[in-house]
Parts: structure tokens; sequence; C-alpha cells
């Protein structure tokens, strides 16, 4: 793919081009800067003119409000229920509680001031605990719809800085489909967001293998996130389910994925692992090992690190060696930058993180966009 840049300063913005610094592509429904402010396209300009790309930031989490209304709605006989008293919110379901988030995560006004001062031009918006998993197939339906539409909104209201990873009741698998095709003809859906493992159910379980199918065919990438995460009573204190459970459940995720062959059934499934690929980079070398002498994996023709590169990853490490040797072991070209928005576990200055790596001019630009560009297809080929 190759991304074509145009000097804001020196051209008027086309609908088959980038513009640096802020906006992508209007061919795949997202439009120019028009709505953004002089001092907003200088902070996203300044932040991205070393690249020539616009910042594109895959790991962004959003509740719309509708989706809450509809927590609301729905929820009381799952005990869930959201509260807010206009500078805070909380909620609680049967999957997750949280308490005392910041309103930025509704209020896309605040968000995209924040946007503007990190430089950042685009966020691909998710959903991330609770998600829809907790309810019954009707009401996880209901929720999913509310969430995706919410998001659209967000999208028609801001369309080149807003794109969607939609949302499925996944435990419902021809509800889940229904919602797929639904949501795959909306303007700004460029993808699936799930967790890594659904209610405790792993993904290479065969009640989601129709809808692995239909994401395929559909060359809508999934996107994962810790949901649930292993470890029970050990991990409870000092947040440990988060700093631990996380990395440890998308390695598992990842390597079901490749020890059931669902990877080898889907050749064309495109799958990101948050959180810079969790332990699965580090454990590689070990997993490669029990490939080797156990019994129980020799069905799998190739080593597990040929898959490494069926992923691709964010760059929520918090740690400059350890970023540095996962792009090292996937390479750059699999690397989009990732902020948690906005949560204290990410970063409140994801470009600030990637400015510390050791890369050449085009290995950060691949990070910063031009990945995501063609992995979200918000770019001219």
């Amino acid at each position: 793919m190759t991304m074509h840049m145009e000097c804001a300063s020196c051209h008027s913005p086309s609908r088959r081009q980038v513009l640096q610094g802020g906006g992508v592509m209007a061919a795949a429904g997202v439009g120019g800067l028009g709505g953004v402010s002089s001092g907003a396209r200088a902070q996203m300009s300044s932040a991205s003119a070393a690249a020539g790309v616009p910042a594109i930031d895959i790991h962004a989490h959003y509740y719309p409000q509708s989706y809450f209304d509809m927590m609301n709605a729905e929820g009381g006989r799952f005990n869930a229920e959201f509260k807010t008293d206009g500078q805070t919110f909380s909620f609680k379901t049967p999957a997750g509680s949280n308490g005392g988030l910041p309103m930025k995560f509704i209020d896309t006004k605040q968000r995209l001031a924040e946007m503007d001062a990190e430089g950042v031009a685009v966020h691909a918006l998710s959903l991330t605990t609770p998600m829809v998993y907790w309810a019954d197939g009707e009401t996880s339906h209901k929720l999913a719809r509310a969430w995706n539409d919410g998001a659209i909104a967000a999208h028609k209201a801001n369309p080149d800085r807003f794109v969607v990873l939609a949302t499925l009741p996944m435990l419902d698998r021809d509800r889940a489909i229904d919602e797929l095709n639904r949501v795959s003809q909306q303007p700004g859906v460029r993808g699936v967001y799930m967790g890594t493992n659904i209610n405790g159910n792993d993904l290479d379980d065969p009640m989601f293998a129709p809808i692995l199918a239909r994401i395929e065919a559909l060359d809508l990438p999934i996107f994962l996130h810790p949901l649930q995460t292993i470890g029970g009573k050990r991990v409870a204190n000092y947040h440990l389910g988060n700093l631990i459970g996380n990395p440890l459940d998308t390695a598992i995720a990842a390597s079901r994925l490749i020890f059931s062959g669902v990877l080898d059934r889907h050749p064309k499934l495109q799958v990101n692992l948050p959180h810079a690929g969790g332990v699965l980079p580090i454990l590689i070398g070990r997993i490669d090992h029990g490939w080797k002498v156990r019994k129980e994996n020799r069905h799998l023709a190739q080593a597990p690190s040929t898959y490494l590169r069926r992923f691709t990853y964010d760059t929520i490490a918090h740690s400059k060696p350890i970023m540095e040797f996962v792009i090292s072991m996937v390479g750059a070209d699999r690397v989009m930058i990732g902020s948690d928005y906005c949560f204290d576990m990410g970063y409140v200055q994801p470009i600030k993180f990637v400015d510390q790596l050791s890369l050449d001019p085009e290995q950060r630009k691949m990070i910063l966009g031009s990945t995501a560009a063609k992995v979200l297809k918000l770019a001219a080929t």
C-alpha cells in the first residue's frame, strides 16, 4: 500500500489523499479536516510531520450514552446499572464493575480536545469491559446494537476523527451474524471488537466458527481485548488481574487460535493483539519448544512462532526495551499505536512513547499510521 501525502499549506485537500497530520481517506468514508480548528491542525501536524502520516490510535475505548441507556432499560434483571453525577460515572454488571470514570469516555468533545493535544488524528472506537456478553441473547443484541449505533453516530458527527470497531452478541450465533451483517453496511465501521474469551468460552470453540467465517468473508479485522482474565483470588489484589491477567489472557487467546487451527482454516482472518501481544512474544520460544516435544501439539504443521506475523499488535508495552523486542520479533509493519484511552493503564501521550523507540523513518511511519490506515482501509492503494 502506498500512502499519498499532501502538504496542507500548498494544496487543497483531495478526497483521494491523506492529509499530512490530520484526517484520513475520504474514499474510506472518512473526510478531511474541515471541522478541526487551526490550532488543532497545528498540534496534529507537529506530532505527525516527521512521519508524514496522521496518527491513528487503534486502542481507544468509548462508552456512548445510548449503551448505558440500554443498560439501565434492560439490565435490571441482571443486576446491571449505570450511574453518573455529571462529573464521573460508574456501572455494575455480572461481568464487571467500574467507578469514578471520567466523562470524556462518553463526551466526544472532551475526547477530541485531548486527541488534538496528543497529536492523534483518528480514534478507532471500541467497547471494553463489560462488553455485552453478560446478558441473555436478546438483551446482548440490544446492547450491541445500542453501542454500535452510538459509535456510528459519533463517526457521522466527526467522520475525519472516528471510526468504529463493532461489538457483537457473540454467545448467540444467529444474532451475532445478523448484527455483523447490519453494521458492516454502516458508515465508519472498520472492524470487530471482541473479548479474548467470551464469558469463559475460548475463541476456538466451534460455536464461534460461523461468526469468524463471516468476519473473514467481510474482510474485517478483529481486535481482541482481555476480558474475565484468569487467576481468580490470586490476582484479586494489587490490580494484578489487569497487570498480569490481561497480558496472560491475550497470550492464551492467541495460542488457542494457533494450536486449534483457526488461523489455518481462516487464512485471511486478521487479528490484533492488545498490550503489545501480552506475554506471547516473550514466551514464543517456550511455546515453540512445547510444539516440538509434546505429542498433543504435533498436529500443528508449522512452529507457533511462524504465526507471529499473522497478528498485528499495539504499542501498549510501557517499556522501551520490551516494545523494541516485540518489533524485532514481528516487524514494525505489524505494530500500530494504541493508548487504551482513557484508562490509567494506558498512555496519556501515545506518540511520545513511539518517539522513544529506536526506529528509522519508515518504521515510525508504519507504527504511527500507515499500517493502521491499511488495516482499517483508510487509505488508497
